[in-house]
């Protein structure tokens, strides 16, 4: 039913989320798509300057955490209190061949984008079935779906936080059919992540920025057009909502038709 100014009602006044990674990028855009439904939402990232803007921008609640760090995640988790919504959205990269790639940044990119997301489902679920209503939603990759050559750890924590989605999924619908998981699969996105990867692409090859962005970063894509960070936030909007349901387990591909080939 719609509102008497014939507006349709907010769908999640009174709800609180958390979003991770949310200084930037998808993050910010998906805490702001979160807030514009009125929801509560709480930022999380590393300490800086981006965050504290984030947070003034939305009139938002900031908590900074290193997501490497299970202290910290064990720190944001108290801080952020009970919520209905869990985005896991934090990435990073490092690109290197099997060989040669670093144990360190194996362990780094393991810890952000498969450990924190499993430990923050882990401890916001509970209260998620007393509230019996609640969304986790994985921000994974087209790497959760396909490999890339000399992105191991990359590819292989979003394809591990693809099967965590389904197993939370599953484990939820048994306990309460309002608590739903997702997992959505962007291919290249707009960030400052991917701009920097344009830039440096551009520099050891001696092309444009355009033609890193046709010829390298979309060469497997039948759309050549980088998503937009909001284009994300959209979606992330519609599996909060309450018809969301329907599709709980549902793994999201925005790939512009990199796996139709």
């Amino acid at each position: 039913m719609s509102a008497s100014n014939g507006a349709a009602p907010s769908s999640l006044a009174g709800r609180r989320a958390l979003v991770t990674g949310a200084a930037s990028g998808i993050g910010l855009a998906i805490a702001r798509r979160l807030a514009a439904d009125d929801a509560t939402v709480v930022l999380s990232d590393r300490a800086g300057e981006a965050l504290e803007a984030a947070a003034l921008e939305l009139a938002a609640e900031a908590v900074a955490a290193d997501l490497t760090i299970r202290e910290d995640v064990a720190h944001l988790l108290e801080a952020a209190g009970p919520v209905e919504i869990l985005v896991n959205n934090a990435g990073l990269q490092h690109v290197d061949a099997v060989p040669d790639f670093p144990e360190v940044e194996w362990d780094r990119l393991l810890a952000v984008m498969l450990t924190a997301p499993f430990l923050l489902a882990r401890g916001t679920l509970r209260h998620m079935y007393e509230a019996e209503w609640g969304r986790i939603v994985n921000v994974a990759s087209v790497h959760g779906l396909v490999a890339s050559p000399f992105k191991a750890a990359y590819v292989s924590a979003k394809h591990g936080l693809v099967g965590l989605t389904k197993t939370i999924a599953l484990e939820a619908a048994a306990v309460c059919p309002d608590v739903t998981a997702h997992a959505i699969c962007p291919s290249y996105v707009r960030t400052p992540l991917v701009e920097a990867q344009i830039e440096s692409q551009a520099s050891a090859h001696g092309i444009t920025a355009s033609a890193v962005v046709q010829d390298v970063l979309l060469e497997r894509n039948a759309v050549k057009r980088l998503i937009e960070p909001e284009q994300v936030a959209e979606l992330v909007g519609y599996v909060c909502g309450p018809a969301a349901w329907t599709t709980t387990g549902a793994v999201f591909s925005m790939d512009a038709g990199w796996l139709a080939h």
